[in-house]
């Protein structure tokens, strides 16, 4: 197992562990719901549908500005190296990810754009509500691209995800 892509300005590693996931998740729902209890109890009826609508909005939007706020969270560039050429490889592509993680939706359009250049086939498997899936591969951190025993951890540029792919291949 590697470790992908990470910026020699980052000073963390250009994934999400599935333990730092699953808490966030957790906490998610205890503030969604608590604060949906309060404001009910209260009978602050506008501030309630304030709240049932903003707070996911809010991690959504959080989300998909990820890769622009990457650099200021410690994460570094997620720049992307596209590979000069790529060759056709029929193998087959496992990648894990996780709705939480903010990488797992670069690796995976990076995966798809690939797919269509080297006609591989891609099994797509998330993660978020499957932990079963994670501890019997051993996976502790997203995403993770596999082809064959190889594995690529964390956000990997398209160079990269071309190389693991063309080396199962030959």
């Amino acid at each position: 197992m590697s470790d992908a892509f990470s910026s020699p300005a980052a000073t963390k590693k250009q994934q999400c562990t599935l333990t730092d996931l699953y808490f966030g998740m957790f906490m998610f729902v205890i503030l969604y719901a608590s604060g949906l209890v309060f404001f009910a109890y209260g009978g602050n009826w506008p501030v309630l549908l304030l709240w049932l609508v903003s707070l996911p909005c809010a991690r959504w939007v959080s989300l998909r500005l990820s890769p622009l706020t990457s650099k200021w969270r410690g994460y570094g560039s997620v720049d992307d190296r596209l590979p000069s050429r790529v060759n056709k490889a029929r193998v087959e592509v496992g990648f894990y990810s996780h709705h939480g993680c903010p990488f797992c939706p670069i690796v995976k359009r990076r995966l798809e754009a690939l797919q269509s250049e080297m006609d591989f086939t891609l099994t797509k498997i998330d993660l978020t509500f499957n932990p079963q899936v994670a501890a019997s591969k051993g996976i502790r951190s997203v995403p993770v691209v596999e082809v064959g025993n190889e594995w690529l951890v964390g956000n990997a540029t398209t160079e990269q995800l071309a190389q693991l792919i063309a080396g199962a291949h030959a």
